[in-house]
């Protein structure tokens, strides 16, 4: 991360990275190609971090707590501060669906891409209980942008040709930053244990006495580098630490679960990308997470560096082309409520979004 820049203003940052917790934090701040001073003496809200990524500045915030309810409202604060905000990456941990289709091991990937009949990401307790009980899920929420989605397909072609190398991005962290070595390097193939769907986790903080005859048996692989899943991710507010339940969402196809996307993907466009820190079971302990987010923030950064700087701005000004904005100022009881009603009135049919006028502040 280079040195500190002179702080630009709030218009000038286009790209927002929403990280839930302070270990997934860490590694996206280690990522940074350089860090901007804080905008707070001109009111900014504390806890947002400035800096650039390859061509974009970026603002990075970590949710005060995990869930979808706070990332809701993260995610609606950066953009009231943030004007240019076009969309956001939310970059942390989750857990992982392995599948016979998709061999999911811990220190992987996830990202949300959408597929047949889904955006990408889920919410997997949102929905209706029907006759007979069967329960039918509703919770599909916006999909990210065309500029994101552009980009994941230019960084799969160019990881196709030239393999991944979110480790090698991984390790290149470390040596800068050599006090982060202890917890966020690589945890080794014998500690990455998944055990039958139904068997339940033993006791203590660790699997030293669980039953290793209820481990799945897995292919070993040529390499300890990260593979990279694209699909569907499921998000909710319950905490999933059960096997039987989570083959029961793979079955549904999703890849892994988490739990502040839901809260984000409507307030803005947004790309979901988890490292993978356990196996959504019983067996699950916190010694993958580090390393886990740090090769989501090592995704993050790639992405960044092929997405062009022209494409967010382009996504910036569409949405915003033909916007009219209709304000109206005076004292108070002077009538200005009854007039921006006649107005919207009026001017139903020419405008169809004018449908209801922000009288909050008259």
């Amino acid at each position: 991360m280079g040195p500190q820049a002179a702080p630009l203003d709030y218009g000038d940052y286009t790209v927002a990275i929403i990280c839930p917790m302070g270990v997934e934090l860490a590694p996206v701040l280690a990522m940074l190609d350089e860090r901007h001073a804080s905008l707070e003496s001109q009111g900014q809200a504390s806890g947002h971090i400035l800096g650039r990524i390859g061509e974009h500045m970026v603002v990075v915030s970590v949710l005060p707590e995990i869930g979808t309810n706070r990332a809701a409202t993260v995610s609606a604060q950066l953009v009231n501060d943030f004007p240019s905000l076009k969309f956001g990456l939310l970059v942390g941990i989750g857990g992982g669906i392995p599948s016979p289709a998709s061999d999911i091991r811990l220190g992987d990937v996830v990202v949300s891409k959408p597929t047949a009949g889904s955006p990408g990401v889920v919410q997997f307790d949102m929905g209706k209980i029907e006759a007979g009980g069967s329960f039918r899920r509703t919770g599909y929420l916006a999909k990210p942008p065309p500029a994101l989605l552009t980009a994941m397909e230019t960084l799969i072609a160019k990881f196709e040709m030239n393999g991944p190398k979110l480790g090698k991005a991984v390790e290149e962290m470390l040596l800068r930053h050599p006090a982060m070595k202890d917890r966020y390097s690589y945890q080794d193939a014998a500690n990455d244990i998944l055990y039958k769907a139904s068997y339940e986790h033993s006791t203590g903080d660790t699997c030293a006495s669980c039953d290793d005859k209820k481990q799945v048996r897995r292919a070993v692989r040529p390499s300890s580098e990260p593979r990279i899943f694209y699909g569907l991710i499921g998000s909710s507010n319950v905490v999933v630490k059960n096997g039987v339940y989570r083959e029961s969402l793979e079955e549904e196809g999703l890849l892994c679960v988490e739990m502040e996307a839901a809260g984000m993907m409507d307030n803005f466009g947004c790309l979901v990308i988890r490292g993978i820190c356990d196996y959504a079971d019983s067996h699950k302990n916190k010694r993958w997470q580090p390393y886990a987010a740090a090769t989501a923030a090592a995704f993050m950064k790639e992405i960044l560096y092929v997405l062009p700087r022209s494409a967010v701005r382009r996504e910036y000004d569409q949405s915003r082309r033909g916007m009219l904005v209709f304000a109206i100022f005076g004292q108070g009881g002077s009538g200005k409520t009854s007039l921006c009603l006649k107005y919207a009135w009026e001017f139903r049919d020419q405008y169809v979004l004018c449908a209801k006028p922000h009288a909050f502040c008259c």
